[in-house]
Order: structure tokens, then sequence, then C-alpha cells
């Protein structure tokens, strides 16, 4: 069942780049191994961690290809593939080679700020296209327009293959709502790190994490135990990475974890234009949270 897929912590796997921008394979390769050897649940491959606004189309493939192959059915994996062109979507889902991949995370169309029911109508011709099980993505920060409660309610009630929402937008009474009012088998999944336990507690299943990424072991072990009702803990694991919460976007996303991961040895600390990396100083307060932390990776 997807369900059972979709339960605990996805990564929202980051792109490395070598000094000269090239994708590191080498180090993706790693990162991968890192991920499964502490625990993750899922993966999630070309969403907006990944920078896949910044990869070529072909480079896009590569990934994919080479991230498919490097899990080699280990964890299940979710794509993302979305636009604010509903007809590329359309052609995209039908036509891509969706081999060895789970189910789709679809952010809603940004920039052009559609109306709720262009929302849906966008929404509707994606599960139209394709019989993979479908992510929708709500993250209004990024693209200018949040996908209300009543929206996200009546795509999970008309389309079966709409399975569950990331939910990012940061209202916690819009998450509340859909939790509440949702169909049984509809996942709410937390779509940020911060608030992935209070809304654990309201009914979630779990997060699409950035800061996974660099700690899987103890940020899956905080979800899981927050799934098991057993809050107590739970709740000291999200209280020692609290710092680390703040700092990872006051420069962007993902600069604060490609920051993270550079600090731990794991990659060159290298995006693509426009975004850039932390300050100085916001990579210095980073390091120092990891040394407090002691973690061993």
């Amino acid at each position: 069942m997807i369900n059972n897929k979709l339960t605990g912590m996805g990564v929202a796997l980051i792109t490395p780049f070598k000094e000269d921008e090239s994708v590191d394979y080498d180090a993706l390769g790693r990162l991968v191994d890192y991920q499964i050897k502490n625990g993750i649940d899922y993966l999630v491959v070309l969403g907006t961690t990944a920078e896949t606004a910044t990869l070529t189309e072909a480079e896009k493939k590569e990934v994919a290809s080479f991230v498919i192959n490097r899990v080699n059915k280990r964890v299940p994996i979710v794509m993302g593939v979305g636009g604010n062109c509903t007809r590329s979507v359309v052609e995209e889902l039908k036509n891509r080679n969706f081999t060895g991949v789970d189910a789709v995370l679809s952010v809603t169309p940004y920039y052009n700020k559609p109306s709720q029911e262009g929302i849906y109508q966008h929404y509707s011709a994606l599960a139209n296209a394709t019989d993979l099980p479908l992510i929708l993505y709500n993250v209004p920060g990024r693209t200018g327009v949040n996908m209300n409660s009543e929206t996200t309610l009546r795509l999970a009630r008309e389309f079966p293959n709409i399975v569950a929402v990331k939910e990012a937008s940061g209202i916690i009474s819009q998450v509340d709502e859909i939790i509440k009012n949702k169909p049984a088998d509809f996942m709410v999944i937390s779509g940020d790190d911060g608030i992935t336990f209070p809304l654990i507690t309201l009914g979630a299943v779990g997060v699409i994490s950035v800061i996974g990424n660099a700690f899987p072991k103890e940020f899956s072990k905080m979800v899981r135990l927050a799934l098991a009702g057993d809050y107590k803990n739970a709740l000291v694991i999200h209280r020692n990475f609290t710092d680390l919460f703040n700092l990872l976007f006051v420069d962007g996303n993902p600069a604060g974890v490609k920051c993270m991961l550079h600090a731990m040895g794991f990659i060159e600390n290298k995006l693509r234009l426009p975004l850039v990396p932390t300050r100085i100083t916001t990579y210095e307060k980073i390091r120092k949270v990891l040394e407090d932390l002691n973690i061993k990776y």
C-alpha cells in the first residue's frame, strides 16, 4: 500500500555540485547510501531542495536515473514533477519513464497565481494523466498562492490517485482542517521540519524533510517516536534541533542544508545561480550548533 510507503520521514534530496557546477555524482551516491543506512523511509528526487529549477532536462533525467539505480529498491522513491503550465506537466506525466518511481510530488502552479478553481482544474488534469499516486504540494511562500483546505479536500475526495498533500503553508489551522475532514486513506505530510512534531500530534503521517539530508537517523527517530505517541521523547529531539531549524532557512533553501553538509564533510558548498551559499556568519553559527549537538555521522 502506498500509505505505508509514505508514512514516516521522506528526505527531499539535495543535488551536490562540484566547484565547476557540474553534478557531483560521487557525492550524490554517498549521500543516498547515508540516508538509507540511517533509516529514512523514502527519498524525494527532483524536488525544490534539489535545485531542480536550475538543472537542464538532460541533468534531471540523469539525476533521477542515477538515484533510482543507486537506491535499487531499498526504499520507495517519490519524484517531483511540476510546473506552472498544466499542459507541459500533463505531457511529462504521460511520456516520461517512471520505472522505479512509487509516487509523484507536484507543486501548485507558481508565479501565475491561479484561483482555487484553477488549482483544482490543474490537479484534475494531472490526476487524469497518470495512474501513479499523486502528492499535492502546497508551499505558498514559494509559489505565491495558497491552496486552501476546501480545494485540497475536494481533490482528495474526487480523485483516488491523489493520495496525499505535502503541506508547507505553515497555517496550522488549515492543516488541522484538512486532517479533520479528509478521507480516511488520504495522508497529510508535513513540508516544514520545524513544525513536524506538532503536525504529527494533530494527525500528520510524517514529513518530507530538508534537515534529514544531514541528520537522517536523529530526525527519523523523532518522527517515529511521535507517530508512536511517545511525545515526551520526540519533543526532546525536536527541541535539540530548534536552533538548526531557524538557521536552515535564514539564507534560503537549500543553502542552509548544503552549508550543513559541507561542514560535515559530505559535499562542496556549491549552489547554482541565482542561489548562493549562506553568509559566513550563518556558516559559523551552523558549525557551532553542529559542534554543540555532538552527533556522530
